[in-house]
């Protein structure tokens, strides 16, 4: 049963992304003269409760280790305490404030993803979702085919430039 509940989850994530991705004629761009890399992770590992398990809170501390060297210049999470717990070591050991999104914000994928390369052109930006939507929406209004990362421990790192195709790059971190 919980594979089943997992499964549509899934499908009502990537059916709400097609949707939203869907209004946009082409995919954002970085603006004139920059390249904008932005890296997509769903939320460290969690039981049934929202919070991190032990398994979660250890992959969040190898999140430091996988991307702390990339030159990150600002971390993106929605405002919810899985999310939020993922990055946080990556934030204090960088000392970069987490910007906070809204916990559903499947509907403001596009906002976000012009927010991230306006804001921070040319820069390194993370961004923490869920599966059950805002992952996919982002990963899609920022040119991503394909699957967004949907697994504990992938990291799919997207290079936005100004003009040309996204390159798309997999990851994984974390135990």
């Amino acid at each position: 049963m919980r594979a089943e509940g997992r499964r549509a989850q899934v499908v009502l994530g990537i059916t709400l992304a097609a949707l939203v991705s869907g209004c946009a004629a082409s995919p954002l761009r970085s603006p004139p003269g920059t390249s904008t890399t932005v890296i997509l992770l769903r939320h460290a590992d969690r039981d049934e409760s929202t919070e991190l398990n032990a398994k979660g809170r250890e992959r969040a501390q190898a999140l430091v280790a996988a991307v702390s060297g990339m030159g990150i210049t600002a971390i993106y999470s929605p405002d919810v305490a899985r999310n939020l717990d993922t990055v946080r070591p990556l934030a204090a050991y960088l000392g970069v404030e987490i910007s906070t999104t809204p916990r559903i914000s499947v509907l403001a994928a596009k906002d976000i993803a012009k927010e991230i390369l306006s804001k921070h052109a040319g820069g390194v930006v993370v961004y923490v979702g869920n599966v059950t939507g805002n992952l996919y929406a982002v990963y899609h209004q920022l040119g991503g085919t394909g699957t967004a990362p949907e697994e504990y421990g992938d990291l799919t790192i997207l290079t936005v430039p100004d003009q040309g195709p996204v390159k798309v790059e997999r990851r994984r971190f974390g135990p």
